[in-house]
């Protein structure tokens, strides 16, 4: 038996998910759990029990969301969830509130890691956006 990967080309295409768990990965970045229930021609997708999930290294945490309804644009990604496979990953759940910590000290390490490095590319002679630090 051989697998054939299934593209998704137009909304039509989403029939085969509905009622299926989905992860949606959005322009934004977020990462959304859910059932779709409904769709249409514009691939504006409806969820129910949806969840956000936020990935900080091996860990992750959820933010229940209910009933959410994405913007066809706004879609980077979508597919199918094998439950069978995601109970086997090597992730932990932590609660929210360690989650939402551990993202905010990421985002400030990639910020101090991106302003040395902006002032190092200054130092060399290239130029730099100074909207987005202090190097003036």
């Amino acid at each position: 038996m051989s697998f054939t990967p299934q593209f998704f080309t137009t909304a039509e295409s989403l029939v085969d998910s509905l009622d299926k768990k989905l992860l949606v990965v959005l322009r934004d970045g977020r990462k959304i759990i859910g059932i779709l229930r409904s769709y249409d021609q514009f691939a504006n997708l409806v969820l129910q029990d949806s969840l956000e999930r936020i990935y900080v290294g091996d860990a992750y945490g959820d933010i229940e969301r209910g009933v959410f309804i994405i913007r066809g644009e706004n879609v980077v990604l979508l597919g199918e969830i094998d439950c069978d496979v995601e109970d086997a990953l090597p992730l932990r759940q932590v609660p929210i509130e360690d989650i939402l910590q551990l993202q905010r000290e990421e985002a400030e390490e990639k910020a101090r890691k991106d302003k040395l490095r902006h002032h190092l590319l200054y130092k060399q002679g290239f130029s730099v956006d100074f909207a987005d630090n202090d190097l003036y």
